[in-house]
């Protein structure tokens, strides 16, 4: 059995068509229809469909200021099922933003229920929450039902639906827009609605106001979250120059200062679109993977007011140096990019610099003001026409009343009698008898040349380009004072604007808690780092066959410099040793130091410190301690050795006189002036030998005499007259009593 074919359209509906072609075009159908019918905001009233859509159906409702709430499952269905054909769901949620302070600036819709919070949480369903325009919602429906936009069918073609609002404030910057369209997108910030004006009044006068005016009047954008915008004024001339670029925002905090030094830090505003039970949440897991060493903890103790608690690690921590911290890392600072990319008067898409758009609400506006003026002239025009009528059946009352009452065809007998238009006597048989008993001929005449004087002021009006814009520059002015700081608080202008604030260095030192250590070696090369200040003659434990040989006290935040006999330099932070309770561990697992050397000298890094580093064949220099500090594990090539040479001694500066003893048990003092300054190399000769090397090296002050330590006792010579030479001499056997280990220490 074969299937029905069938019936084919027109012949005229039949093309042969590459199939790329097709698809070509039906995409960029698509493309457009998502452009200019969902996605991106109309410069003239600043709203999407959705959003022109549900304030129509409101006032359809007559959910005006003034009035009662109604549910908002009613006006969503109303806009679904006249107006927007879509899900119930997206366009509630659109009903909710439109409502929420957080969200918007200058809320359309004013919502009784739960309609979500800024921590997130979902509104309550609909069917629960209720909703009426505010007055900023009221403002940009102003005039629309004298004539002043265009109207289009439905999608079912069963009613009709405005193209665009009359809008009496900028919306498109008062309440910013968003949105996401095929190969484009939207990106405007809210701003304060008073500078707005101010900004529009100044654009009449000055047509050709510069952008860097402009920015004068409007300084950048005002979120409704407030915050702290950090950006210098040419980046944001620039960004409203060219009609993209970004702004960064900051959270807003205060000190809290509490007893004992302590402080807890809170924050009272955050950045815009920034949830805060995530914000907090981050905040928490970043605590806990110890990427904000200088927090101790979060708190959340926000009611109607934000109130986030921030506490410090400790009262020595920097609270500027912690909320940098907060800034790097949380989105305590976000960034809102700018993208004035909105659809113009002809529905095309474009990305417009501030004048622009400015200038296209201005033009809007004039065009409204147009047509509610013909609009009005022609309803004087009608209305005098009438009481025109009413007139002549006041003068001829009873006649009138007479053809009413007696006449078949009284509309034909009023205009033949009485010379009436058919307007006219419509009117006149429209009104009830007892109105025609109460008709005067002074209120009727009184009314006549009231519109009559007022339709010579718009016919003025419509013939004066000058004064067409000074009453558009009035009507703007009104809207400044009726949403100024003044009339109400919720008005005034939240996001402070500052500088970019300069970089704060943030030394490592900050990220580490401040505590006292004991920084102890071995002979054998095992490190640790004691908590407190141990007493050298403390107990300390060591493997078997292991001693002591460096000991010192310092900081958590201090710096280890490691001196070996390759010639290099290694640095090890405090706080990353290992603890003090078991025999700590190997150095040579912290820095790359092989077997076959040794460490020569341990130091806690000084700026400023200077250092006589020396090698076995009797070679050495000074270096400062800025150019010995290694960033890497291989640690810093300073004293340059080869062969069997090896660095053997290194002592700090001090004092005006070098002593040197080598192997073969010689001294030599000299003057510390013969000694270079250098950053690396070989260095100089201190010493001659003939045989051995040189065993190890000391700074002194001549005056004061050379000691050494002899078990444990400090020996002191001050007749040195014997030793003094110069550099590169090979020096006298030492005084009686020069400890047997050629050491000075």
């Amino acid at each position: 059995m074969n299937a029905p074919t069938m019936p084919l359209g027109p012949a005229g509906d039949i093309r042969d068509t590459r199939l790329a072609d097709a698809i070509s075009e039906r995409y960029l159908s698509y493309a457009l229809s998502i452009i200019m019918s969902r996605s991106l905001p109309d410069v003239r009233d600043g709203l999407k469909p959705v959003h022109r859509r549900l304030l129509y159906a409101m006032r359809q409702l007559k959910l005006d200021p003034d009035q009662g709430f109604k549910k908002c499952a009613r006006v969503i269905g109303d806009v679904i099922g006249k107006y927007h054909p879509h899900g119930d769901q997206s366009v509630y949620n659109a009903l909710v933003r439109l409502a929420q302070e957080f969200a918007v600036r200058y809320p359309l819709v004013d919502g009784q229920g739960n309609f979500g919070n800024i921590d997130g949480d979902n509104p309550a369903a609909m069917r629960y929450t209720e909703a009426r325009m505010t007055e900023v919602a009221s403002a940009i429906l102003e005039g629309i039902d004298e004539d002043s936009v265009d109207f289009r069918e439905t999608y079912d073609g069963e009613d009709k639906e405005p193209i665009v609002m009359p809008s009496a404030i900028p919306n498109l910057l008062a309440n910013g827009a968003e949105g996401i369209a095929v190969g484009m997108a939207s990106s405007i910030p809210p701003h304060n609605l008073e500078e707005l004006c101010t900004a529009l009044i100044h654009l009449i006068k000055f047509p050709n106001a510069t952008i860097g005016k402009l920015v004068e009047l409007i300084p950048g954008p005002d979120f409704p979250t407030g915050g702290i915008l950090v950006e210098d004024k040419e980046v944001i001339t620039a960004a409203y120059k060219t009609g993209r670029g970004g702004f960064r925002v900051r959270a807003r905090w205060e000190l809290e200062k509490l007893g004992h030094g302590q402080y807890h830090i809170i924050i009272t505003e955050i950045p815009y679109q920034v949830q805060k039970s995530r914000l907090i949440e981050k905040i928490a897991e970043l605590l806990l993977a110890r990427r904000l060493p200088l927090l101790n903890d979060v708190r959340d103790e926000s009611a109607e007011d934000i109130r986030v608690v921030l506490e410090p690690k400790n009262r020595t921590v920097e609270p500027e140096m912690l909320m940098e911290q907060m800034y790097k890392l949380t989105e305590l600072e976000s960034r809102f990019s700018l993208n004035m990319n909105v659809l113009d008067a002809d529905k095309t898409p474009k990305v417009m610099n501030l004048r622009e758009v400015l200038s296209a609400f201005l033009d809007h506006r004039h065009e409204v003001l147009m047509r509610r003026t013909k609009f009005r002239l022609r309803k004087i025009e009608t209305r005098m026409e009438v009481l025109e009528g009413y007139l002549v059946a006041y003068l001829n009352l009873d006649e009138v009343i007479r053809i009413i009452r007696e006449e078949d065809n009284a509309k034909a007998s009023l205009t033949k009698k009485f010379d009436l238009t058919e307007n006219q006597a419509e009117a006149v048989l429209n009104m009830r008898l007892r109105s025609l008993r109460k008709l005067e001929e002074i209120e009727i005449k009184g009314e006549h040349d009231s519109l009559k004087k007022e339709r010579a002021g718009l016919n003025k009006l419509i013939k004066d380009k000058k004064l067409q814009w000074k009453t558009i520059s009035a009507e703007i002015a009104a809207i400044k004072k009726k949403f100024s700081g003044k009339a109400n608080p919720a008005y005034k202008r939240r996001t402070e604007i500052t500088s970019a604030p300069k970089v704060i260095d943030i030394p490592v030192d900050a990220f580490i808690e401040k505590e006292p250590v004991t920084v102890i070696c071995s002979e054998k090369g095992w490190i640790k780092a004691a908590k407190g200040h141990v007493e050298p003659t403390a107990e300390v434990k060591y493997k078997d066959g292991d001693g002591s040989k460096f000991f010192m006290h310092a900081e958590t935040t201090d710096k280890i410099l490691i001196f070996a006999t390759n010639g290099r330099f290694y640095t090890i932070p405090c706080d990353k040793m290992p603890g003090g309770r078991g025999f700590g561990e190997p150095v040579r697992l912290m820095i790359d130091l092989g077997n076959e050397h040794d460490i020569v000298g341990l130091f806690l890094y000084k700026p400023g410190v200077k250092y006589l580093a020396a090698s076995s064949t009797g070679r050495g220099f000074i270096v400062k301690s800025e150019d010995v500090m290694a960033q890497t594990r291989g640690g810093k090539q300073i004293l340059n050795v080869k062969g069997e040479d090896e660095a053997v001694a290194i002592c700090v500066v001090e004092g005006d006189s070098v002593a040197v003893i080598g192997e073969n048990r010689k001294l030599l003092l000299f003057p510390l002036d013969e000694v270079p300054e250098m950053t690396r190399g070989r260095g100089v000769i201190l010493q001659r030998y003939k045989d051995g090397g040189l065993a190890d090296v000391k700074t002194f002050t001549k005056a004061d005499g050379l000691s050494w330590k002899t078990g444990d006792k400090t020996r002191t010579e001050t007749d040195l007259l014997a030793w003094d030479g110069k550099r590169a001499q090979a020096g006298r056997l030492p005084p009686k009593g020069f400890s047997r280990t050629n050491k000075f220490s």
